[in-house]
């Protein structure tokens, strides 16, 4: 695959944000559920867990709720989001000529530490995600569509958090 050169400009961030109230909307209409991931990565986990060890998960209550028995773990809608989201973003990757390898980092450190931080940062928000028993996108997007008010207690949590954070992670990207 030849990966071609001169991406097109990134989308305008209101009408972005327009689509994705859009998009919200539609996945409150179509699947009684907002947007979200980690519901969708716990159940392709326990298929997984399921193939190899149908008995345990009849045994954990968590597991056996959603793949126990004769129930398919991947019978979910937001399974299917998910599987979506990875689609169109690879289609709009290519048809915005922006598919590529790449590893976006700053200049004061490696390609192997950008990957490094990269995996602890993934493996914390991931193991927080499902400690919280939701992620980020669910929690900010979903619940803050509905004006649930943890949801936007949590979001301001989340940004001053990441600003007292940034100051030791600044070199990353410096």
């Amino acid at each position: 695959m030849k990966f071609q050169e001169n991406p097109r400009p990134y989308i305008n961030p209101y009408l972005g944000g327009v689509l994705l109230g859009i998009v919200l909307f539609l996945a409150y209409y179509l699947t009684s559920n907002g947007l979200g991931a980690s519901g969708a990565v716990s159940r392709v986990q326990i298929a997984l867990v399921d193939l190899v060890a149908p008995s345990h998960v009849d045994r954990v209550a968590y597991f056996a709720e959603k793949a126990g028995g004769n129930i398919n773990a991947l019978d979910s809608g937001s399974v299917f989001m998910l599987l979506g989201v990875f689609i169109g973003g690879m289609l709009s990757g290519i048809a915005n000529r922006r598919l590529k390898p790449e590893t976006r980092k700053g200049p004061g450190i490696t390609d192997r530490e950008r990957w490094v931080f990269a995996f602890i940062g993934g493996a914390v928000m991931g193991y927080g995600a499902r400690m919280a028993r939701g992620c980020t996108s669910g929690q900010a997007l979903s619940g803050g569509a509905v004006l649930a008010v943890g949801s936007w207690v949590f979001m301001f949590c989340v940004f001053i958090g990441g600003y007292a954070l940034a100051y030791f992670v600044r070199r990353l990207w410096n």
